[in-house]
């Protein structure tokens, strides 16, 4: 998208201006097929939408922007309810999305969350609808949360201790998570799910206990390798504590088995807990006989994107394409200047249509993405 001397995108002027947004979006491949999915030239076909909210956040995780915070998107500059509630309808409705996954930043910062997800649930067909907090808050929230629509939570934490929680997060907040993840547990949003990020020398020591917590309360635990997505960009791969590495850390405790089932475009490879090593007993309510699991998500050194089956909005109305994608294509100004729901979908079809093959971490040419994960949206 040209921009003038400021880096202000000649769409934002022009809506700014109060002049038709520019149209054309990202170049038409005539190679195309007619297909009104989200398909693109490798075959994929996106169904699941990642929906950040807001860039801002109530943390200040040591691993995804400074102490001080980051210069907030100013509030013009954000969907507003109805243009976000138009786009999810989009989605659903023209382009054969199935599951929308909120996050942020903090989805719970957002003003009037609760009429958004309503909205989304009111949608036939019904998509399947999932939230990503840091669990600030959601002790008072889980019931209404449930009531608007979301079938299923996933919590980020990483550290059962007080005090690690402090110096990661910058915020002495854990039992607030930990009444959150209950809360949840008791309004129905199952299965929850913990994400956690192994920090080398902070918290890796502690996988084997998260995993004992998690099967405890009947919660799913994910592990994420930490990706390049900082706001500091500070991320070395010789720092990151591998997928390899994290599942010798739980196999010193625990007896894990790869679990036969097609993960299809999930993210996680998913292993069985079978037991002890030493041989005494797992506490894992409601498993109902089936054997307990444990996800990894290993996007750096086991990237999953060939199947991948995710497109991305902005809060600020921007497609992505791929999580480390260094170019987006901008719905905001179209919303604002008067396109119909069809040319919307259309330009998001050929956006999707040139999505990469994968992320590139491993290319010698390979840049961070600009926007830190908080912008993005998990």
């Amino acid at each position: 998208m040209p921009v003038d001397a400021q880096g202000v995108s000649l769409a934002d002027m022009t809506t700014q201006l109060g002049l038709p947004a520019l149209r054309g979006g990202p170049p038409r491949d005539p190679s195309r097929p007619a297909d009104t999915r989200l398909v693109d030239g490798f075959g994929r076909v996106a169904t699941d939408l990642r929906i950040s909210l807001t860039d801002r956040c109530n943390l200040r995780c040591t691993y995804c922007m400074p102490a001080e915070g980051l210069d907030w998107m100013p509030r013009d500059e954000q969907l507003t309810d109805d243009e976000l509630n138009r786009l999810i309808a989009v989605a659903v409705h023209e382009l054969g999305i199935e599951e929308l996954r909120f996050t942020g930043g903090e989805p719970m910062l957002r003003k009037g969350l609760e009429n958004v997800l309503s909205a989304a649930s009111a949608l036939q067909p019904r998509p399947d609808i999932s939230l990503t907090t840091n669990g600030i808050g959601l002790a008072r929230r889980a019931e209404a949360l449930a009531a608007a629509g979301v079938n299923r939570l996933n919590v980020s934490m990483d550290t059962l201790r007080p005090e690690r929680f402090a110096e990661i997060t910058r915020r002495d907040r854990l039992q607030d998570v930990l009444d959150g993840l209950a809360a949840a547990h008791a309004a129905g949003l199952k299965p929850v799910k913990i994400n956690t990020v192994l920090l080398r020398g902070v918290n890796d020591d502690e996988a084997a206990d998260l995993l004992e917590f998690a099967l405890e309360h009947g919660y799913q635990l994910r592990f994420i390798e930490q990706m390049p997505l900082d706001a500091q960009h500070g991320w070395r791969r010789s720092e990151m504590i591998t997928a390899e590495e994290i599942l010798e850390r739980l196999e010193q405790r625990f007896v894990l088995r790869e679990s036969g089932e097609d993960r299809g475009g999930a993210p996680a490879e998913r292993f069985e807990v079978l037991g002890r090593r030493d041989g005494s007993p797992l506490r894992t309510p409601g498993t109902s006989g089936s054997a307990p699991t444990v996800g990894v998500i290993a996007s750096v050194t086991r990237p999953f994107c060939g199947a991948c089956d995710r497109t991305r909005l902005t809060a600020d109305g921007q497609v992505r394409t791929c999580l480390f994608a260094t170019g987006e294509t901008d719905l905001r100004a179209m919303l604002r200047g008067g396109s119909t729901d069809a040319e919307i979908a259309d330009t998001w079809r050929h956006a999707m249509w040139g999505k990469k093959a994968g992320h590139g971490i491993d290319d010698p040419g390979f840049l961070q993405p600009t926007r830190p994960m908080s912008s993005i949206g998990g």
